[in-house]
């Protein structure tokens, strides 16, 4: 890349200031930055001094350095590094940035900077006589499908021919740049073919088989009564309407009570059944002829005798 240096000191304005908008504008911008950080606003700062003066002076550079309370050097080495900054003066009523990269220089890019040295000046960077129209070349600037092409300050201008060229020059320099279409120069909408689309012109139709369910005709629904979704249910045997209670069936009722108070009136105490017979730790009777308790014989030990071995 080119060494990139300040205008010489016969086009440096004294001073530098931002109108009201722009300052007010400048103020806000600086405030959307955390304390701390506010340096970070200078290529903002930077674009909107060359918007407003048409490029970037040195008066404007100490000024921005000033406002952010940065080394002078550091801001300028903003300026000097990005080509976005025009760090000399350009044409006050167009100033145009020829695309010159591989696909615009396939499709005639030359051609356009050919037309540039002619009708404005031999040098890019050079203002024509009366100062208002300047030319550059500059990398792609992403509308290679529209090449060749060139940007006019914010407006692209494309698919154009030295012809073209010509006539969008003559117009800026007569002061009617406004009234010049931006875009595409040719019959295409943005980057579609010329002459509209070439391709998926038929009206596509969903292709149906025998394998898909068949739509059945809708029948109007009978009317139903409310859901008793949100009614509780309770599932108790008592709360079954078909048992008869005191209050459905008072009659019935009556006479269930009556029996039961005859009966419980007529029930005698059952006799103990017999308990079966088992062991004598489970406290069961001993069963008849079995020796138990006193009666039964106890074991005698028998004496040993001399000589007898245990």
């Amino acid at each position: 890349m080119s060494v990139r240096r300040l205008a010489e000191e016969q086009f440096q304005p004294v001073n530098f200031a931002f109108s009201e908008e722009n300052a007010a504008w400048a103020e806000a911008t600086i405030r959307k930055y955390p304390e701390g950080r506010q340096q970070s606003a200078v290529i903002p700062l930077l674009m909107r001094a060359q918007e407003q003066d048409g490029w970037v002076t040195r008066a404007a550079i100490e000024h921005i350095a000033a406002k952010l309370d940065m080394p002078y050097i550091r801001v300028m080495e903003v300026a000097t590094f990005y080509t976005q900054f025009q760090l000399k003066p350009i044409g006050t009523r167009a100033h145009i940035q020829v695309c010159g990269t591989t696909p615009c220089m396939l499709r005639g890019s030359e051609d356009l900077i050919k037309v540039c040295q002619r009708k404005i000046h031999h040098d890019p960077l050079h203002r024509n006589e009366s100062g208002t129209l300047s030319w550059e070349e500059v990398e792609c600037q992403g509308a290679c499908v529209n090449a060749p092409m060139v940007i006019i300050f914010k407006d692209a201008y494309e698919d154009l021919t030295p012809e073209r060229l010509e006539e969008i020059i003559d117009q800026f320099e007569a002061g009617k740049g406004a009234d010049i279409k931006t875009g595409p120069q040719i019959d295409r909408h943005e980057s579609a073919p010329e002459g509209g689309a070439v391709t998926l012109l038929e009206d596509i139709k969903p292709v149906r088989t025998n394998l898909e369910p068949k739509a059945e005709p809708v029948e109007e629904a009978a009317s139903v009564p409310p859901a008793d979704a949100a009614r509780p249910k309770d599932t108790a045997p008592e709360t079954d309407p078909k048992l008869k209670t005191p209050v459905t069936a008072p009659k019935a009722a009556a006479r269930n009570a009556k029996i039961a108070e005859k009966g419980e009136a007529t029930t005698t105490t059952a006799k103990a059944a017999p308990k079966a017979r088992g062991s004598k730790a489970e406290g069961a009777p001993a069963e008849p002829g079995v020796p138990s308790g006193e009666t039964k014989p106890k074991r005698v030990r028998k004496p040993k005798t001399e000589g007898e071995v245990s």
